[in-house]
């Protein structure tokens, strides 16, 4: 009996030609992090940066800011109607946030699985929530989840002129 072969999706990555999951898995994405009033009030904002840049991560652009209802209304408008749509307007707009576009290879799900499960006490350890935060709506971070939603969020929070590219001393390595 012979073995039959799947044929193999390939593209082309730095001019070689590569399996396409590895050509989508280096793909650079950028994303929306916010650092919401609970992380900034603990003060773990630079724990929360030191965890994206160790992985690997760019911050390209970041603002401490509050955002007022306006915005919040803005920046959660798929949750509206939901029961807990007003909790999370209250929250996000009870002090400081602290705002970032963070970039990377793969950053929207590779972020989202650093931030941890949205309930604290789901989070797995070693995760942002599962080692930080206490409880549901105060869960210290938001982190777009799809690059629709990240470039919908982006806009909300930064002009295109604000982003800076630089190159990180390790980007050989990530």
């Amino acid at each position: 009996m012979a073995l039959r072969r799947e044929p193999t999706s390939q593209s082309v990555l730095a001019g070689r030609l590569v399996p396409r999951r590895m050509a989508e898995e280096a793909k650079v994405e950028r994303t929306l992090v916010l650092v919401k009033p609970d992380g900034v009030a603990r003060g773990l904002v630079g724990e929360i940066v030191g965890r994206l840049e160790r992985k690997g991560f760019q911050v390209v652009a970041a603002r401490l800011l509050r955002v007022n209802a306006d915005l919040a209304a803005r920046h959660y408008s798929e949750h509206l109607g939901k029961p807990f749509y007003d909790g999370l307007i209250r929250h996000i707009s009870s002090g400081p946030v602290f705002a970032m576009a963070v970039q990377g290879r793969s950053a929207i799900a590779t972020i989202r699985l650093l931030v941890g499960a949205t309930n604290p006490q789901a989070a797995a350890p070693g995760t942002i929530r599962g080692d930080l935060a206490i409880a549901m709506t105060p869960n210290l971070v938001h982190a777009s989840d799809s690059p629709a939603s990240a470039e919908r969020e982006l806009a909300l929070y930064f002009r295109s002129g604000d982003y800076l590219e630089y190159a990180r001393t390790d980007a050989g390595f990530v």
